[in-house]
């Protein structure tokens, strides 16, 4: 991987640069609370290169109008899905010879743009990028027995750059329901010969998906290590791993045991509400991906994610990233009166394999996902810890992967829980020799 200092401005085939996108996203199309071009507009004025919208089980195609029912009080707020203020900010931004309305049945209605017409608004080359995306969104379930309660859960892959919609399937555990969608994403891939890639959101949302469940997919590089969106429990509770923990558990397993390869995790908003700002709400701006990439076009930041040429992040930024054969490197863009410290974690050849069952919550309810294992001490520990804006790693050679987990000391504005720190993760260096 090249080492250069990337970030600034260069042409687009001296060197590659850093590209900040969003890859998880939501608008009207599905359960979002804006118009796709205001969350477009905002994502572009807020220093955004690239960004996918990927609402649930839908792709951005076709004719879609939107009734715009009266207000609704829920849970005291004033709900309008699309309605009042929200269509007028937007009838005001865009213009009514944009925005598209009717009456039908004595319903007043407005037209959900679709990606191909409102794209060419927004992209300018080697500025910003719109990419298609599909949540698709399913879930498990598994009937009582005799020894087991009902358990269950959501399971939701995005599929970034699609050509066409992929619908969702169902089945009786996580595990044959990511491997089936994960199968026909790849399917497309191979048949269209358009680049595009799955990735697992958010494994702690209702607990639906398990560490043990993500190590075993076949084909699959990519999952959500931090999420925005306030109900995915990011760091997980007493009784579940948080997605950290996993993503060591996971990485251990498949490198060591399953021989599955690498797992990078990603960073994204999964932003649904674009007029209430704060703890609750999943808002944009929590979560990103930097990608270093030759071109702001699908095929290349495609290829340097699938390359682990990619940081996440929740605030910190890193104007350097070096991945060699055996040294892992950073160098942080500091702000004035913030501190950092660089954790690298990893986890050693000869590492204790044991785990043990997490007990279940008391009080959950009778539909549950799988208990959490929890793993020893030796997997995903701490190898070194540095204090700076420089932070380097080099490999003694008993590794079988290294990470860096930067956070600072700066609280995120508007995080997603009290009490967040600005932090960014950068994607594991494997060992080759391991």
């Amino acid at each position: 991987m090249s080492s250069a200092v990337c970030g600034q401005s260069m042409p687009a085939t001296s060197a590659p640069r850093w590209f900040k996108g969003n890859l998880h996203t939501h608008t009207l199309w599905s359960d979002g609370d804006d118009y796709p071009e205001m969350v477009t507009d905002w994502y572009r004025s807020h220093g955004y290169h690239f960004l996918a919208l990927s609402d649930h089980n839908v792709m951005q195609d076709g004719q879609r109008w939107l009734e715009l029912p009266p207000p609704v009080l829920m849970k005291g707020e004033m709900i309008q899905p699309g309605g009042g203020d929200v269509f007028q900010k937007y009838l005001r931004r865009f213009g009514s010879a944009w925005v598209e309305q009717r009456e039908a049945d004595g319903k007043k209605e407005v037209r959900l743009k679709p990606l191909a017409e409102y794209r060419s608004f927004f992209e300018e080359p080697g500025r910003f990028l719109m990419i298609p995306s599909e949540e698709i969104t399913s879930d498990w379930k598994r009937e009582r027995t005799a020894t087991e309660p009902e358990r269950g859960g959501p399971v939701h892959l995005n599929v970034t750059n699609p050509r066409d919609f992929i619908a969702p399937v169902t089945g009786d555990n996580a595990l044959d329901v990511m491997q089936r969608t994960i199968d026909a994403v790849l399917e497309q891939r191979q048949k269209t010969g358009q680049p595009m890639f799955p990735h697992l959101n958010h494994p702690n949302f209702v607990w639906g998906v398990t560490a043990e469940d993500l190590m075993q997919l076949h084909n699959e590089r990519f999952f959500e290590v931090y999420s925005g969106h306030p109900k995915v429990n990011n760091d997980g509770d007493a009784t579940r791993l948080s997605t950290d923990a996993m993503w060591d558990a996971i990485l251990t397993r498949r490198l060591s045991e399953l021989k599955l390869g690498v797992m990078y995790g990603v960073g994204v908003d999964d932003s649904h509400h674009y007029h209430t700002i704060g703890i609750g709400r999943s808002n944009a701006g929590r979560g990103w991906v930097m990608v270093r990439a030759m071109q702001l076009t699908p095929e290349s930041i495609i290829h340097a994610m699938e390359a682990g040429d990619f940081y996440a992040s929740s605030g910190v930024t890193l104007s350097e990233v070096v991945r060699s054969d055996n040294r892992l490197a950073v160098e942080i863009q500091p702000e004035p009166g913030v501190t950092y410290v660089t954790k690298f974690i990893g986890t050693r050849k000869g590492y204790d394999p044991t785990s043990q069952i997490m007990p279940s919550p008391a009080g959950e309810p009778a539909r549950k996902g799988l208990p959490h294992h929890r793993y020893s001490k030796d997997v995903g520990t701490v190898l070194a810890e540095v204090q700076g804006t420089h932070a380097a790693y080099t490999l003694k050679g008993d590794e079988i992967y290294v990470r860096a987990k930067i956070i600072s000391s700066k609280p995120k504005e508007n995080g997603s829980v009290a009490g967040e720190l600005e932090t960014a993760w950068t994607q594991p260096l494997v060992n080759a020799g391991k």
